[in-house]
């Protein structure tokens, strides 16, 4: 009998009844946006801020309207202008580079490796073509930070990097977006807190710190912030810098503040069910899994492997197989841009020049959600559906060939 995995790759767990109690009080006192407080209170964004700041050690924190609106703010607040080219990954999600071409900035991409990280040679090579890196750690692949840096701080480099993927993950013992001068994370419905939309900007400079909350549109507020800068920092630049409102409101921070608290159990459970995957994936002929480095502590919200140098016929052939059988792969080797799957081609606003060392790795990449919702039972069943899958295609392959 065929195996066919029933559960949904899109549902979500429900919101911590501590959030939603928390969210009803927002709701019944009426006192939605972050700085409309009653006297005495403190706003449930500005706690937010405090807390996750604590939870990655960061001095300051800002809670905003998204993840790409936190990497273009933090873009503003570093002083990128128009025209200004950007280093980023040429595999990555379309609100990155987007947050680079919103500023009418101009991306420039640089290679990715088998391992799904940026290519630190192709890095290396493109290092005097740009003074910022927005740096994605495209589907929770941490590079090695450390040799990045080394790379970045010999140019002259400011790194921005965006955690969208890598909430709660670390490498070497550092939590991610800590390596860099700004981190950006994503509280999108995907990502390891959920308020539907939201994102937080970290770091320990006080001029960036002060240029985000004025862009974030704290008008003259910036004082009800817990982790915003003395109010000092903020006294040439609140006369000259813009406001691009995208302020977090107090609803979506009470959602969050019991899942930042719960994140390392979370994150616990994620790991769980990745490693059953991968464990599920691995020795599977014509199939390679992603060994990921010991120095990286992961957050296994999504598992990717490799097709390599695979025809994008076969590939899509496995695709149809496993979606027959209940299985909802993503490929970021097609041609077009389906649903998050586009990639620097796709992204024509950008002139790039074809890579076809990257060309090939994306060609392969396929790419799977693992939502909390799936037991690790339902990870068992999934791994034996796509090694059958891939293994069927695989062998036909074979048998043509002979």
């Amino acid at each position: 009998m065929t195996e066919i995995f029933k559960g949904s790759f899109t549902q979500q767990e429900p919101i911590p009844e501590a959030g939603i109690e928390a969210a009803l009080t927002v709701l019944r006192h009426g006192r939605l946006h972050r700085y409309n407080t009653s006297a005495e209170e403190i706003s449930e964004t500005a706690l937010l801020e405090q807390e996750f700041a604590a939870a990655v050690g960061a001095k300051y924190c800002l809670a905003v309207a998204s993840g790409g609106y936190a990497m273009a703010t933090a873009l503003r607040a570093l002083g990128v202008q128009p025209g200004d080219p950007v280093l980023s990954n040429a595999f990555t999600l379309a609100p990155v580079p987007g947050a680079i071409a919103a500023l009418g900035a101009k991306p420039v991409f640089v290679g990715v490796t088998e391992a799904l990280t940026i290519d630190l040679d192709d890095l290396r090579a493109k290092a005097g073509q740009a003074k910022v890196l927005l740096l994605s750690h495209m589907r929770g692949h941490i590079c090695d930070m450390e040799a990045l840096m080394a790379v970045c701080d010999a140019a002259g480099i400011k790194v921005i990097e965006d955690c969208a993927h890598t909430m709660g993950a670390a490498w070497n013992g550092v939590p991610s977006g800590r390596h860099g001068l700004v981190g950006c994370y994503s509280c999108q419905t995907y990502k390891h807190v959920n308020s539907g939309e939201g994102g937080f900007l970290v770091t320990d400079d006080e001029e960036v710190a002060a240029r985000a909350v004025m862009l974030s549109g704290s008008y003259m507020l910036y004082e009800r912030h817990l982790a915003a800068p003395p109010k000092e920092a903020f006294e040439t630049i609140r006369y000259e810098t813009p406001n691009i409102s995208g302020r977090m409101d107090n609803l979506r921070a009470a959602i969050l503040r019991p899942q930042v608290a719960d994140l390392a159990t979370q994150c616990a459970r994620w790991n769980d069910r990745y490693h059953r995957l991968e464990a599920g994936l691995r020795g599977a002929p014509g199939l390679t899994v992603i060994d990921r480095p010991e120095q990286e502590t992961i957050v296994g919200s999504s598992i990717q492997f490799l097709l390599l140098d695979w025809a994008a016929d076969d590939v899509r052939r496995v695709l149809t197989r496993c979606a027959e059988r209940g299985v909802e792969l993503k490929w970021f080797g097609a041609p077009e841009p389906l649903g998050f799957t586009s990639r620097y081609d796709s992204w024509r606003y950008a002139e790039t020049p074809q890579m076809p060392d990257s060309d090939r790795v994306l060609a392969g990449i396929v790419d799977m959600r693992v939502p909390l919702t799936f037991s690790l039972e339902d990870c068992d069943l999934i791994a034996r559906i796509i090694r059958a899958e891939v293994g069927s295609v695989y062998q036909a392959q074979s048998t043509a060939a002979e």
